[in-house]
């Protein structure tokens, strides 16, 4: 029988910036598997102006009987496109394939390097058996950028949604904190490895750009810059390029740095609601002393923002909102939260942005993962109807549900390999398999 398969992808890193993992099947063999870097030339680049890849091994881990879960190193975030329906042969990234493999594509994962003398994003093939092949590396026309942190960790930008796909598939986008822009770039939804940069990259409003989200319809893109000058600014997104909407540029108010100094103080995320009417960015906070918390501004028809932002202070034991992902149908927010494990944000208390001051729900609430370290990312799978969240400092996955009355309960967790850190995570449905 015929049943969809959902793929969890997650982004793991052991260095400073970007390695590409990439996993092969094993001949005859429908399950993902992995391709040691004992037999490829980590030193060869995918063509004469891209930049070398260094190829690492790679852990696959069921979820359940229906998903898998597939590591890929990545220092920054990603993104994935679907494109069930397409079957091609990729002559692009040939150097990674063992002898006689074949490509069935079914869509493909971005994620950037996040290099400083010149940022790519680099482009993953999907496979129909869930196993992802590096494709191709495409300049994005800026520069990548590492935040202040002591230690140095594999999060470069302390955030989630450094680059985003539309929901359509037919665009991308990415932040370059290197140097304050963005760059869009238009994708061909029947062979979605073939990205194409549309204009140049434009200002980001601000100083080193963290997170970027489109709107449901993909036509307005909102960037959120966690430097010096933070805060957010919105654009029109289209076949023309990003044009700035006025009335969207918003500050946080945040006492900064560019680059950013952190993880704690510094933006994490931004993001529209479910409906697409407000525009949400959440805060670390800087235990003890300040809890972190969401600042939620409308969204007018034009893609201007409300003057003030509404803020939203971390229920009690929480620290440090990081990543955000709707809770469908609730208008509602999970969010991860590396100070304890995550919280819930309660949005329909927020009846008007322009009163600044703080407002709660009494269903707000944040719930501790026992032994977690930084849970930090997360993603919401339509077919198990679970969250899934990563730590990277016990490079564990968990599983998390949650109910009508927003209460959040830990379904069950998958430790990933010692050190692997796991970081950004999506999740993708490939397509139908026996």
């Amino acid at each position: 029988m015929k049943s969809a398969r959902s793929l969890f992808l997650s982004v793991v890193c052991a260095a400073a910036f970007a390695t590409a993992a990439p996993i092969f099947p094993r001949n005859g063999d429908s399950t993902p598997s992995v391709y040691s870097s004992q037999s490829t030339d980590s030193s060869q680049s995918m063509n004469s102006t891209q930049p070398t890849i260094s190829v690492q091994p790679t852990v696959s881990v069921p979820i359940n009987s229906t998903q898998s879960t597939n590591s890929t190193q990545s220092s920054s975030n990603s993104t994935v496109s679907n494109n069930s329906s397409q079957s091609a042969n990729s002559t692009q990234g040939a150097d990674f394939l063992p002898p006689g493999f074949v490509s069935k594509q079914a869509g493909a994962l971005y994620f950037i390097n996040n290099d400083p003398s010149g940022n790519f994003v680099i482009v993953g093939e999907i496979q129909s058996n869930g196993a992802v092949v590096p494709n191709r590396a495409v300049a994005t026309g800026g520069k990548g950028a590492h935040g202040v942190s002591d230690p140095i960790g594999p999060d470069p930008l302390f955030s989630q949604g450094a680059i985003k796909a539309t929901s359509s598939g037919k665009m991308l986008a990415t932040v370059n904190p290197g140097d304050n822009t963005i760059s869009l770039f238009s994708v061909d939804p029947k062979n979605p490895v073939d990205i194409k940069m549309i204009g140049q990259p434009v200002n980001s409003g601000g100083e080193f750009p963290v997170s970027v989200a489109f709107n449901k319809d993909g036509n307005v893109l909102c960037a959120l810059n966690g430097g010096k000058v933070n805060g957010v600014q919105c654009f029109s997104a289209s076949s023309k390029g990003l044009e700035v909407i006025n009335n969207s540029q918003r500050s946080l108010g945040l006492n900064q740095t560019t680059p950013a100094n952190g993880p704690p103080n510094t933006p994490s995320h931004v993001i529209f609601n479910e409906a697409g009417d407000k525009l949400v960015a959440s805060v670390k906070g800087t235990p003890p002393a300040d809890a972190g918390f969401i600042a939620v501004w409308d969204v007018a028809k034009d893609g201007s923002l409300s003057t003030d932002f509404t803020k939203i202070t971390a229920p009690a034991g929480g620290l440090l909102p990081f990543s955000m992902t709707n809770i469908n149908g609730m208008n509602a927010i999970l969010a991860t939260d590396a100070g304890v494990g995550f919280d819930i944000f309660d949005l329909s208390t927020v009846k008007n942005t322009q009163d600044k001051g703080n407002q709660t729900s009494s269903k707000n609430s944040a719930t501790a993962i026992n032994g977690q370290k930084a849970t930090c990312w997360s993603s919401f799978s339509a077919k198990t109807g679970s969250f899934y969240l990563t730590d990277v400092g016990t490079s564990t996955i968990t599983e998390v549900s949650v109910d009508k009355s927003l209460k959040g309960k830990i379904v069950k967790q998958f430790p990933q390999a010692n050190n692997s850190a796991t970081i950004d995570n999506d999740v993708a449905t490939i397509g139908k398999h026996e």
